[in-house]
């Protein structure tokens, strides 16, 4: 079945030649506006976020977006494209050739275009292992099979994260050869402290058994939303300090901005230099169920003024003349 081919450069208002550094600003500054704490409009916000942690998760790796680029060239011959044979994406065929079976995702955060090339897919996993279960002795186990376990990806925010939360998702599947399909509600709870690459189990909601077998499970596998302010190792968040000169040099008191909308005080002692990492204990993400959380490191990043008034200049130009500082000596 063809699938829609999403522009992720558009997603993200930039050129297919855009920089490393040009996406990155990009996905900060979208985030920002449509992260779902800020929005007024929430629900729109949030479809929005979601499309934007897509287009960031593809481009902002070097990778996947090598892989996209390649992909995007093939996209001219028409508005669908039906993936190489072969491709798990989200359609499965049992080892015999008799049964095929496709499956679709809405609400885990990652459209159709996504799950085909770049996620899991609704991929059937370990159904050779079930197939061979099911006929490994006997008229009854030739009968009786047990249903294959689906795969795919589920995106989850940081806050989810710190809180626990519960998604609806809907599972459909689909008959390629007929176009007809059934499609499911299932409820998802998302444990708190839950972390990038878990897999969430949902019993029995995996491919349909036959002749009395059991049905297989769902998994699915979690994969963290970029965030515009937090970058995420292990359960510790760090966070950029952008800092003037003067600051640095002076000494400074400043805010930093915490997971869940807070704020937390933090003094900049004088001769702060670039790359220096403040610890703020107990404000990264939960370590587990025991109610512990990881460390919120602030990293200094000095900012250099890219245009000074010629007021500025001449200060510049006195600091020079009067200091006898030298980076380049011990």
């Amino acid at each position: 079945m063809p699938v829609e081919f999403k522009d992720y450069y558009a997603t993200l208002g930039v050129s297919r030649d855009a920089s490393e550094e040009d996406i990155k600003k990009a996905f900060r500054k979208l985030a920002r506006q449509y992260h779902p704490d800020v929005a007024q409009d929430k629900k729109t916000a949030e479809e929005k976020f979601k499309e934007i942690n897509e287009a960031y998760e593809v481009l902002g790796d070097p990778e996947k977006r090598k892989k996209y680029d390649e992909l995007g060239a093939r996209w001219q011959e028409g508005p669908g494209y039906e993936p190489p044979p072969g491709r798990q994406g989200g359609a499965w065929t049992s080892p015999d050739g008799t049964q095929t079976q496709e499956f679709h995702f809405d609400g885990t955060g990652f459209s159709d275009f996504f799950e085909q090339f770049f996620g899991r897919g609704g991929r059937y996993g370990g159904f050779e292992e079930a197939f061979h279960r099911g006929r490994g002795g006997g008229a009854e186990a030739d009968f009786a099979q047990h249903g294959a376990d689906i795969e795919g990806d589920l995106l989850v925010t940081l806050d989810e994260v710190l809180h626990g939360s519960s998604r609806t998702i809907s599972l459909q599947r689909v008959d390629p050869r007929t176009g007809e399909g059934q499609t499911e509600t299932i409820r998802v709870r998302i444990p708190h402290g839950v972390h990038d690459g878990q897999s969430i189990r949902v019993r029995g909601k995996g491919g349909q058994g036959s002749g009395g077998g059991e049905s297989g499970d769902l998994y699915l596998r979690v994969r963290l939303a970029a965030h515009p302010d937090f970058r995420v190792r292990g359960s510790d968040l760090y966070y950029d300090l952008d800092l003037a000169p003067w600051e640095g040099v002076l000494g400074s008191s400043v805010t930093v901005p915490t997971l869940g909308g807070g704020q937390a005080k933090l003094r900049i002692p004088p001769g702060t230099n670039q790359g220096k990492q403040f610890r703020l204990r107990g404000q990264g993400l939960p370590r587990g169920r025991d109610g512990q959380r990881g460390d919120l490191y602030a990293v200094v990043v000095v900012q250099l003024p890219q245009h000074v008034s010629n007021e500025e200049r001449a200060l510049w130009e006195q600091l020079r003349r009067a200091s006898g500082f030298n980076p380049r000596q011990d």
